[in-house]
């Protein structure tokens, strides 16, 4: 019986609590949530619980939120203590050290944003999209010492359409991936799903930083596109002119121009109206359509060109 499968969970986000929420209606039997420690946010700087917290607390469920796994006893004891038949494993953001992987009887289930084994790391989402990826999914896996290098038990694809960004793929994978994670586990608990070895042939998506936001316009107008839409809306990309000022970008549309005046360099701004901003890059150019200038809000470009002044001669680096 499925309540009789005793699962501990570990995830911090919203990804995550999609996930737990569906294990619970599920009737699975949910033992001990870990999650992150709570984050100071706000201009108060509160404490603010994780949504996984959140939700474990108003369904009765144990939290526990240990700083750290490597090396901590503690942890050991509480797991071994419970006995689970399962770790599930969702967006935590911890390396699950081996003397915790070798506790519950099934083994450590991850939900990975990808189609494994490609985009192996912390950013599939985002670098399908910044990729150019006309598809991405969900990888459930066995969990081991490596970096999603686990045995493959279910994959499911979802489509990136031409106008998805980050937050779109994200929720539907979050979706996708709470309803595979039950499929894997019922099919683990009757018997009929086995782990499969990754194909020896790996893509990384590593953690996206704040150097690497940065828009490039000697890139290519699709290219551009691609990287503003993946980033969108957190962290976001920015361009900066040559004063130093910078602008933080959520939305452009990419146009390929062959004919585009040679003399215009990348990084120059092209045109300019009310409504419209189109700035040069290496095979023609990108129109701004979403944008937060320093210390304000985001805002649409018609709004932003009303109330900020640029030139046609400024520059963007």
């Amino acid at each position: 019986m499925i309540k009789d499968i005793k699962i501990v969970f570990m995830g911090t986000p919203d990804f995550a609590k999609a996930s737990l929420i569906e294990l619970v209606e599920s009737g699975y039997n949910v033992a001990l949530c870990l999650t992150n420690p709570d984050k100071k946010s706000g201009r108060g700087m509160k404490l603010k619980f994780s949504p996984v917290k959140e939700y474990a607390i108003e369904k009765g469920i144990s939290v526990y939120q240990p700083e750290k796994l490597k090396n901590n006893q503690e942890v050991i004891d509480i797991l071994n203590e419970i006995k689970p038949d399962f770790l599930v494993v969702v967006a935590y953001g911890k390396i699950l050290p081996k003397e915790i992987l070798d506790i519950p009887r099934f083994g450590a289930i991850n939900v990975h944003g990808s189609l494994l084994p490609k985009y192996r790391g912390s950013a599939p989402m985002q670098w399908a999209i910044i990729n150019g990826e006309n598809k991405t999914g969900i990888t459930t896996m066995f969990m081991d010492e490596g970096m999603d290098t686990g045995d493959m038990l279910l994959k499911e694809e979802v489509k990136i359409e031409e106008n998805d960004n980050l937050e779109s793929i994200h929720d539907k994978l979050m979706i996708v991936g709470a309803k595979l994670l039950i499929k894997t586990l019922d099919k683990i608990v009757d018997g009929t799903l086995k782990g499969e070895k990754q194909p020896n042939e790996p893509t990384y998506a590593p953690m996206i930083t704040r150097e690497m936001t940065k828009i490039d316009f000697n890139k290519k107008a699709l290219e551009i596109y691609n990287f503003v839409r993946g980033l969108c809306p957190f962290p976001g990309t920015y361009m900066e002119l040559e004063n130093g000022k910078k602008y933080k970008v959520f939305e452009v549309e990419a146009v390929v121009d062959e004919n585009i005046d040679k003399s215009i360099e990348n990084g120059d701004i092209l045109l300019m109206s009310k409504n419209s901003l189109y700035i040069r890059c290496s095979d023609g150019y990108v129109k701004i359509l979403s944008i937060q200038p320093e210390n304000s809000k985001r805002m649409d470009i018609s709004a932003f060109l009303a109330g900020n002044k640029l030139e046609l001669m400024d520059k963007f680096i």
